[in-house]
């Protein structure tokens, strides 16, 4: 059965969101160009880790003579995106993911894969008329700018969190906090 891919080659939007309240947040990677949009769950460390590892990509491209890519070593004012999510219907959660450059392109390509479910509820819009899960994925290239002004909010929704306790540093929670200091 062929894979369905949700395919942006040129995204005008590509954003980490939440949907929810610190300490009961779901992370969305969610992707838009024109009309269409997805939007993928993911966990919060995985939102963290893929700002990073873009990050390092593109530091590691600004290094290479002459920075033939023309990859931006902060953030473009222009494509700073602070909005929230657009309307959000969760395509898939996500399990795996792979990260990679496109020189032919200049693009980052983040790929997404769901979560696999041997025990696949049979009223799940995934499953076609026979039953069976029809694999899907998500398929993203940015480029540099693009790729620069993710990262930056990226950092920022995945900070937005809880705050931390000064004794023993795990996140509080608005209705109250017990925590017991390290010993000294």
């Amino acid at each position: 059965m062929p894979t369905l891919v949700h395919e942006f080659a040129w995204p005008d939007r590509v954003v980490i969101g939440t949907v929810g309240v610190p300490g009961a947040r779901t992370f969305y990677l969610q992707v838009r160009a024109g009309s269409q949009i997805v939007s993928v769950a993911l966990e919060k460390q995985q939102s963290a880790l893929l700002a990073e590892k873009i990050d390092e990509i593109l530091d590691q491209l600004i290094t290479l003579e002459g920075n033939p890519f023309s990859v931006p070593t902060g953030t473009p004012i222009e494509l700073v995106d602070n909005e929230p999510l657009e309307s959000v219907e969760e395509q898939f959660r996500t399990g795996a993911m792979s990260l990679g450059w496109d020189p032919t392109t200049a693009q980052v390509v983040v790929e997404a894969y769901p979560i696999t479910d041997v025990d696949a509820d049979p009223d799940d819009d995934s499953l076609d008329q026979d039953g069976v899960e029809v694999p899907e994925m998500l398929l993203v290239r940015m480029p540099v700018g693009t790729a620069r002004a993710f990262t930056k909010r990226t950092r920022e929704v995945v900070g937005a969190g809880r705050p931390l306790c000064p004794l023993c540093g795990n996140p509080m929670d608005a209705d109250g906090h017990i925590c017991t200091p390290p010993m000294i």
